[in-house]
């Protein structure tokens, strides 16, 4: 073992020195002594993002000396993953590891903890919300009065729109039979005239083939080849370059504990598995960004053909926007608390996305 190895081990050692010995944690079956086991759960149902997330569990052992051990709960032993915050309530799981935008189910501000159409566009502007801007603090505040405990924002990658015609301009949208997501994304893309529709992911295959829908969002290029989408779609639609996204540019993942689990960690722990978020944030978003770059190639030899939307596009899509983030932020105390303060981020100097006479007219709302 080489010097390097061994400085790493014993730093580690030392991280996890404090013991666990009689703390109270649910599912201890299978822990070595004075050791802690959480069962916790990804929403990823396979491909590079349950890779990662499974190597990142199985290292967790070994960091913290044995004090504490993710047991990674594989995907279909529980009921779908939109029911995971009931897991955690009822105690069948300890943490979770699902895309934020859910939090929906518990709290309308949720709306505005992940990316929104024209909002924040960029990995490191959630970020600065989340960790100087006081949003992970609201977010502790919001997931605590539901008996859970928000650990942090875990980066993915812009969610992408497949079609079977190109779109070229928002104006193309219009008519079109679409699968979106629901919230704002489905609204904004109801205002510009396309018909949405609300098609779980597993399904989104054949109602493409069957002609149900002729456009579909999922996620990003590596998984929507291993989906299939290029044998039912001719086109990918894009922002222009550089903005992959305008409707959901960073699709946000969090790390979510049940409250009994994260208060039975000692204090040295907590800050452990917040440090490893930040860690595991960093690998999950170059790994599914290294997955897509090889994904495109893929879908270049299917033929498939990438149109970009223009910046005349994105300053029309941000007119239609603008008032349905208002009518979301009035929508309660702790919408309005959270979008006030993107709002101003996304007005300074340091972004400049929304322009003050743009919003001039509804600021009274909030």
């Amino acid at each position: 073992m080489g010097p390097s190895k061994t400085t790493r081990r014993n730093a580690l050692t030392t991280l996890a020195g404090a013991s666990m010995a009689g703390l109270a944690a649910p599912h201890l079956a299978g822990a070595q002594a004075g050791g802690t086991v959480w069962r916790i759960q990804t929403v990823w149902p396979g491909g590079v993002g349950l890779r990662v997330f499974q190597d990142w569990c199985a290292s967790i052992a070994e960091k913290t000396g044995g004090e504490l051990r993710f047991e990674s709960v594989p995907p279909g032993d529980l009921p779908d993953d939109l029911k995971l915050y009931d897991a955690l309530k009822a105690g069948l799981l300890d943490a979770v590891n699902p895309f934020t935008i859910y939090a929906q189910q518990l709290f309308p501000a949720a709306a505005f903890l992940t990316s929104y159409p024209m909002g924040l566009r960029n990995p490191h502007e959630w970020d600065v919300f989340y960790y100087s801007l006081g949003g992970l603090e609201i977010a502790r505040e919001l997931y605590a009065a539901q008996g859970l405990h928000f650990v942090g924002p875990i980066h993915s990658g812009p969610n992408i729109i497949h079609s079977k015609v190109p779109i070229r301009s928002i104006d193309d949208f219009r008519g079109r039979k679409m699968r979106m997501p629901g919230g704002m994304v489905a609204d904004v893309f109801t205002a510009i005239g396309a018909e949405v529709f609300s098609i779980p992911g597993p399904e989104i295959f054949a109602a493409l083939e069957d002609g149900t829908i002729d456009v579909a969002d999922y996620v990003g290029p590596a998984v929507n080849y291993d989906q299939g989408f290029s044998k039912v779609t001719k086109y990918i639609s894009m922002g222009p370059p550089g903005f992959m996204s305008l409707y959901q540019p960073v699709d946000l993942m969090d790390l979510t504990v049940a409250k009994p689990a994260w208060d039975a960690l000692s204090p040295r722990m907590k800050q452990f598995v917040e440090m490893e978020t930040h860690v595991y944030s960093d690998l999950h978003h170059a790994a599914i960004q290294a997955a897509d770059q090889e994904a495109w190639a893929k879908f270049v030899a299917d033929g498939t053909e990438v149109t970009r939307l223009s910046d005349e596009d994105v300053r029309l899509m941000t007119g239609v926007a603008v008032p349905i983030w208002f009518d979301y932020a009035g929508r309660d105390d702790a919408s309005q608390r959270i979008f006030r303060i993107q709002l101003d981020y996304m007005m300074s100097g340091s972004l400049g996305y929304v322009d003050p006479a743009q919003v001039e007219w509804l600021t009274k709302a909030i």
